[in-house]
This record gives C-alpha cells, sequence and structure tokens, in this order.
C-alpha cells in the first residue's frame, strides 16, 4: 500500500477469480480516501490492516464502480456494518438481449450484490449515472449502464472500474469490453467532462494510479 498524497491511498491485491485467458493481469487495484469526514473504500479487495482499522474507527462506507467490482465487500460488511454504495447489477432482460439467452436462463439477473439489494445483508444505496452521493461521490456513464467513472472532488481524483484501464500499455478504453450498439466516442463523448474539472490523479481498478495527463490521452 502507498499513500499518493495525505488522505488517498493504493493498493493492489491477486484477484481470486483471475483466469489466465483474462486480457488484464491477475493483479487489480483498490482505493481509499479519507476526505475528512468520511472513509471511503472503493472496490475494496484485501484491505490493508491499516485500512481497516481507521475503517473501524469512523464514518465508513464501499463504493463500488460497477457490480461486478464487490470484491470483498461482503465480508467488510459483515464486520464493520458499512453502507454499500453500488450501481445495480445487469437485469435479466440486459442478460437476454447481450447474450442471447433465454429468460429461463437469465433468471432474475446478474447474482451481483443480490447479498446487498436482495437479501438484505446490508445498508444499500444504488446509484446511476448522473447522481452525486451524499459521500462527495459524482457518477459519470461508462461504456456500460452500470459501469461507472466516479469524481470525487475532494481529493482531485476520478476513480474508473472497467471504462478506463490498463492492460499494460497505459491507460485506455478497451473496444472489446463495449456493447455492440455502443462506440468509443460516444463513451468519450459521455466523460469529457470530466476534463473541465480539476483531476489531478487518475486511478484505474484494473491497472495503477495515472495522471490527469494520461486521462486526456486516453479519452482523446
Amino acid at each position: 500500500m502507498r499513500e499518493l498524497r495525505p488522505g488517498l491511498w493504493h493498493w493492489e491485491a491477486p484477484h481470486p477469480e483471475w483466469r489466465a485467458t483474462e486480457p488484464w493481469g491477475p493483479e487489480v487495484s483498490s482505493y481509499a480516501i479519507d476526505d475528512g469526514e468520511r472513509l471511503l473504500l472503493f472496490d475494496p479487495l484485501a484491505v490493508p490492516a491499516e485500512i481497516e482499522g481507521l475503517a473501524a474507527d469512523r464514518d465508513t462506507a464501499i463504493v463500488l464502480t460497477c457490480p461486478w467490482h464487490e470484491r470483498d465487500s461482503r465480508s467488510l460488511v459483515e464486520r464493520l456494518a458499512v453502507p454499500v454504495y453500488t450501481p445495480r447489477p445487469d437485469s435479466a432482460e440486459y442478460l437476454m438481449q447481450k447474450y442471447g439467452i433465454t429468460a429461463e436462463q437469465a433468471g432474475d439477473g446478474s447474482p451481483d450484490v443480490v447479498w446487498l439489494l436482495k437479501e438484505g445483508m446490508g445498508e444499500a444505496h444504488p446509484y446511476t449515472a448522473g447522481d452525486r452521493l451524499d459521500v462527495g461521490v459524482e457518477a459519470f456513464a461508462g461504456q456500460k449502464p452500470n459501469d461507472m467513472v466516479l469524481w470525487i472532488e475532494s481529493r482531485r481524483a476520478v476513480i474508473a472500474g472497467d471504462t478506463l484501464v490498463d492492460f499494460g500499455d497505459g491507460l485506455f478504453i478497451n473496444p472489446r469490453w463495449l456493447d455492440p450498439d455502443v462506440t468509443r466516442e460516444q463513451v468519450v463523448d459521455g466523460l469529457r467532462p470530466l476534463l473541465d474539472l480539476p483531476v489531478e490523479h487518475m486511478l484505474a481498478t484494473h491497472g495503477v494510479p495515472f495522471t490527469r495527463a494520461d486521462l486526456e490521452q486516453a479519452l482523446s
């Protein structure tokens, strides 16, 4: 773990479901932000003891960039009883349209964060693109309706789920992850307002911390 600036931490951990066929490496990134009022954990996996100790002593919340990045959220909720802010998982209709599966196969939709949203195992705060969360986070639409790019003004940081990634050659929008009816240009247009903000840190959850210049290049 390293502190990128006062109140902003980054660490990496091996993803437990990683396979060699994945385009991304086995290590994924998580972040923590202390904004002076609360501690925010973004896409948390293998949270360092120092951060979890801090979380136990103050107001804390988990913020997911996308529901499939829940990672260790459930165990943290069980231990610390912290609220979770998350986009909603893929609906059955979306899965049927994207993968050409039947209604029976799609069931009730993606099982991501079902323990939170349907089983009542935590305090859930679903959000969508355009929302300003009451924990100081603004959500921008990413490559999918529930894959967000987040702006945290208090630390002048952007945090991205699967929309802006690094597979070893720098930050970019991966065209292979786009839905068939979505173009790279559409994603870029939706994210261009970020360049009007005083961004200093571009934080990828698939990849490492980048700078504003890297964000500008990825959106060019």
